[in-house]
């Protein structure tokens, strides 16, 4: 394990029972606060309060990491920034899917709050179930690292492929089921889940739309656990790279969602990443199980390109919209859906 003054390479870190508790202890203490707010004042969320949230749960992920590279040494601490960046760049293709979900469902602005919230404590309980079987896996096969490796460079090829496609969310099976299964009410009802109509138990759209968001991040769960796998197999560090990027989505979503349109070119960079992380844990499978020659890819070389192509694709997608207004972003496809406009009518 690695030492906890210096970080030297000597197994895995020794993360104790207690410092787990505190950690998924705060994590809780987090969503929680989240929940009442939500729950207690539905309202629509300005910018200065978007900002402020998302300048907070920065902070405190950026004062977690401090804490941690000071307590378990400078290469801990660089594969949680890392990890951290992963997480917060497929967030933001994350927020790309709810916009088109709000919109495609046109829920109210002072329900979306709710939503959101939902979708991050959905998304944090499927990536700590997956972060758990994929450290499982990695520890008893090390060819999983191939199979995480491939199936990145798979979905990296698929999402530059459909880089200007929208997911289709109204065709999507899960939501189709339910909407074939359930009778669903015309309005939200005062955004209740269900809801009683002449008698007959009824679920409102509210309902529908949490099945949507669901299912959205039981996929994004299953790129971005392997994706961090590329830069550490710290169980601890997953979790917490997760968890702290999960937790300032919902303020995040607030404050960017009008900048969204811009980013014309992050799904081109998201695909890049996904196939460099997917090259790294492929890499990392030669030099283990073929031959300690196969050359690594450490751990800062990844942050830094990962940092460079955000900044060029931020960058480039902001130029590019100034000089072509009417260029708009896509959050991309793993399959063609002909989805190329956003659509601004409700389901019925």
């Amino acid at each position: 394990m690695r030492s906890p003054a210096d970080g030297t390479e000597t197994g895995v870190l020794d993360i104790s029972v207690r410092t787990w508790a505190l950690t998924i202890a705060l994590v809780l203490g987090l969503l929680a606060v989240d929940l009442v707010l939500a729950a207690v004042r539905p309202h629509r969320v300005g910018f200065r309060e978007a900002t402020a949230w998302s300048v907070f749960y920065i902070a405190v992920a950026i004062a977690f990491g401090v804490w941690f590279t000071v307590a378990y040494g400078g290469d801990a601490g660089t594969e949680y920034f890392a990890g951290y960046v992963i997480e917060k760049s497929l967030s933001v293709d994350n927020l790309f899917v709810f916009v088109i979900i709000m919109t495609t469902f046109t829920v109210p602005e002072e329900h979306q709050h709710k939503v959101l919230t939902f979708g991050i404590v959905l998304a944090l309980i499927m990536r700590t179930i997956f972060i758990a079987l994929g450290a499982t896996l990695l520890s008893l096969f090390s060819f999983m690292f191939l199979l995480f490796g491939l199936l990145l460079i798979y979905t990296a090829v698929q999402l530059f492929r459909h880089r200007d496609e929208d997911p289709d969310i109204e065709n999507n099976a899960v939501v189709t089921a339910a909407r074939r299964l359930l009778p669903v009410t015309p309005d939200y009802v005062g955004g209740r889940l269900t809801t009683r109509v002449d008698g007959r138990r009824m679920v409102t759209p509210l309902f529908i739309v949490l099945i949507a968001i669901g299912s959205v991040d039981l996929l994004f769960a299953l790129d971005s656990i392997p994706a961090i796998f590329g830069v550490t197999e710290e169980a601890y560090i997953v979790f917490t790279a997760n968890a702290f990027a999960l937790l300032g989505l919902r303020a995040l979503f607030f404050l960017v969602k009008g900048l969204l349109d811009r980013l014309v070119y992050l799904s081109a960079g998201l695909a890049f990443i996904l196939a460099f992380i997917g090259l790294k844990l492929i890499l990392h499978w030669g030099h283990v199980d073929i031959d300690e020659r196969v050359p690594e890819i450490p751990t800062p070389l990844s942050l830094g390109v990962i940092v460079v192509v955000l900044a060029v694709v931020t960058v480039a997608s902001l130029v590019k919209t100034r000089s072509d207004p009417t260029a708009r972003a896509h959050p991309g496809s793993l399959r063609e859906t002909g989805s190329r406009h956003r659509e601004n009518e409700p389901l019925t």
